[in-house]
C-alpha cells in the first residue's frame, strides 16, 4: 500500500512559501525525532534552495536518544546545516531556536536588518506548540490532528527577529515506501489516506527486533524479547488486542480495535522512547526508491518506443 497525502491546502502552502522564501534569511525545518528521515520534506529542500537551514528534532523526549544522536550527527555534518534537539514545551531549550538562527546567519540583526526566518515541517510535528513556547503565549492552534494550521502567520520573537509560521506541509508523491507508513505511524497524514491496520502492522514490524522489552513491558504478553520478537506481525497485534481487551462476539480481536490501541500507544509515547529508522537505515531506503523510480520510468520509455500494431 502506498500512502499518499497532498489536498489542496498544502499546494496552497507551496505556493506561499515560494513567494516568501526570497526575503527569508533561514529556515526552521522541524521534524519528528522518532522519524528524523521521513519527516524531511524532499519539496521543501527544493524550494529553499540554498538558504542556512536549522533542523530541529522536535519530540525527543518521546525518540531514542542514542538514535536522536546520530541523527544530530548526520544533519549536523551537511553544509549550510545546523542541528539540534528538543521538546517544544520546554522553554529553555525552545530559546536554542534563536541562538541557532542567529549563528547561521550572523550577518543579520538589529532593526535595520532584522533576522527574518520560516519555520516548516509536516503536519501533527509540533510547530504551533513550539511557536506558543516561544512567544509566551497561545497565539498558534494546536492539536493532534494533521492539519491544524491551514495560514501563514508571522510572529515576532524579538525585535529584531521576525518568525514565519507555515502550515504543515508534505509532499505530493512520497517515493520511499518507509516514510509514508512513519508518517502515517505518527499522525502526520490525514486519518482518510491510509489502514489503520496496515499501518499498525508495519510499525510493530519495525519495533519488534530494537524494541521488543518496550512491547512486553506496555501490554505484558508474557514473551521474553527474543520469542516476541520471532511473532508475525499479524500474531502480535492479535496478541495485543486480545491482551487489551479488544475481543468481539465470539472471541475473535478486533484488529481494527488493536490497531487504533497500538497507533495511540505509540503517538503518545506510552510505549517509551523509540526511534523508527537509522540514518544509515534511511539512506538505504532512498536508494532503494530512487532504483524503482528508474525502472518504472524505463519501462515506461520501452513502452513508448514499441510500435503500435
Amino acid at each position: 500500500m502506498a500512502i499518499q497525502w497532498f489536498p489542496g491546502h498544502m499546494r496552497s502552502t507551496q505556493k506561499a512559501i515560494t513567494a516568501r522564501i526570497a526575503d527569508i534569511d533561514v529556515v526552521i525545518e522541524l521534524l519528528d525525532a522518532r522519524l528524523p528521515g521521513s519527516s524531511a520534506n524532499p519539496l521543501l529542500a527544493e524550494l529553499t534552495g540554498h538558504k542556512p537551514t536549522l533542523k530541529v528534532l522536535n519530540k525527543q523526549d518521546l525518540a531514542d536518544p542514542e538514535r536522536t544522536q546520530q541523527w544530530l550527527a548526520w544533519y549536523g555534518a551537511q553544509p549550510g546545516t545546523r542541528a539540534l534537539a528538543l521538546d517544544a514545551s520546554d522553554a529553555a531549550p525552545a530559546r536554542r531556536l534563536i541562538e541557532g538562527c542567529r549563528a547561521l546567519a550572523p550577518q543579520r540583526g538589529g532593526m535595520a536588518k532584522p533576522l527574518r526566518v520560516l519555520v516548516c515541517g509536516v503536519p501533527n510535528v509540533g510547530k504551533s506548540t513550539l511557536i506558543n513556547t516561544l512567544n509566551a503565549k497561545r497565539q498558534a492552534k494546536t492539536g493532534d490532528e494533521a492539519g491544524i494550521t491551514k495560514q501563514e502567520q508571522r510572529i515576532t520573537l524579538a525585535d529584531d527577529f521576525y518568525l514565519w509560521d507555515t502550515p504543515g506541509m508534505l509532499w505530493p508523491r512520497i517515493a520511499v515506501p518507509q516514510s509514508g507508513f512513519h508518517l502515517a505511524a505518527s499522525g502526520a497524514v490525514g486519518r482518510n489516506a491510509y489502514d489503520e491496520e496496515l499501518v499498525a502492522l508495519e510499525l510493530l514490524r519495525r519495533l519488534q527486533q530494537p524494541y521488543a522489552p518496550l512491547l512486553e513491558a506496555r501490554y505484558r504478553l508474557g514473551l521474553a524479547p527474543a520469542a516476541l520478537a520471532a511473532l508475525s506481525d499479524e500474531e502480535l497485534l492479535e496478541a495485543i488486542g486480545r491482551k487489551r481487551g479488544a475481543v468481539m462476539a465470539g472471541g475473535r480481536v478486533s484488529r481494527q480495535k488493536a490497531a487504533e490501541i497500538v497507533l495511540n500507544d505509540f503517538r503518545s509515547g506510552v510505549l517509551g522512547r523509540i526511534t523508527l529508522e537509522t540514518p544509515e537505515e534511511f539512506a538505504a531506503w532512498q536508494v532503494a526508491a530512487a532504483l524503482e523510480d528508474a525502472q518504472r520510468a524505463a519501462r515506461k520509455a520501452a513502452q513508448k518506443r514499441r510500435p503500435r500494431p
